[in-house]
């Protein structure tokens, strides 16, 4: 072979070698990313890295409406809102509502509201969901509502202490649920073996409010609200439905649900 007769030829050389080396790497590693985003069937770790993506897809609202979560995510659904993970993630944003309260001046006229949604926001139906398959069986409004009579859903311990400092900084705390009015009793029952009190009012549907989309209703209802001269200065809620329309509160605040969405 001829030795090399310039410098520079030499450098051109070795600069291909080394582009060529590049190229070669960068398609290994994007098959290798490829491989690993599979959302294959083979269970496992490739299910796992699914499901957390799934669920970040839900929680984010760029998934939209479904109706059950994948049947290969029931096992990851059901550790995730029984386990440490999904207290952490509740703490967090207790934090961050409890941080954006203090920042309100509140005026002293009981005016300054913050609406909490109820379920999966203040009280847990895990229970109920712990044997109708964690979201993975489609809903029964019997059986629901059969549960909700009972008044045993326990309350979430951070929605329970951020309630309780809400309460503490002079917010007037009002309560906007999807449940019927003929659950009050019950609702308020169970609200008050919790730990929760000293609530402005809560909010139920009325028989008019049958058959509206959740954002529909309580938007309507915030929209009362503000009428009557309340400030909602926070709102907190599992569903993307008790956060969206107008008028909305100065900073909402999304609690994970990856059993179940509400439109």
């Amino acid at each position: 072979m001829e030795p090399f007769r310039s410098l520079p030829f030499l450098l051109l050389y070795v600069s291909a070698i080394a582009i060529a080396i590049a190229i070669a790497s960068a398609d290994s590693s994007h098959s290798l990313l490829r491989m690993r985003i599979a959302p294959a069937g083979g269970g496992g770790a490739a299910d796992g890295l699914f499901c957390d993506s799934w669920r970040l897809s839900v929680e984010t609202n760029n998934a939209g409406y479904w109706r059950t979560i994948p049947p290969k995510c029931l096992e990851i659904v059901a550790t995730y809102v029984n386990g440490d993970r999904y207290l952490s993630d509740s703490d967090i944003i207790a934090v961050d509502c409890l941080s954006f309260a203090e920042t309100v001046r509140i005026v002293g006229d009981k005016k300054d509201a913050w609406v909490f949604d109820i379920d999966e926001t203040l009280l847990s139906n895990v229970p109920y969901y712990a044997v109708h398959g964690f979201g993975s069986e489609a809903f029964n409004e019997t059986s629901f509502d059969e549960w909700v009579g009972l008044a045993r859903a326990p309350p979430l311990p951070a929605s329970l202490r951020l309630y309780d400092q809400l309460l503490g900084l002079g917010f007037q705390i009002v309560l906007l649920t999807g449940r019927s009015e003929i659950q009050r009793n019950a609702t308020e029952k169970n609200l008050l073996l919790a730990g929760y009190h000293s609530w402005e009012r809560i909010i139920l549907r009325q028989t008019s409010d049958f058959g509206k989309p959740a954002v529909s209703y309580k938007s309507e209802r915030r929209a009362t609200l503000e009428a009557e001269g309340f400030r909602i200065y926070g709102n907190s809620g599992d569903q993307w439905s008790d956060l969206l329309g107008t008028p909305m509160a100065d900073r909402s605040f999304k609690l994970p649900n990856p059993m179940y969405y509400i439109k």
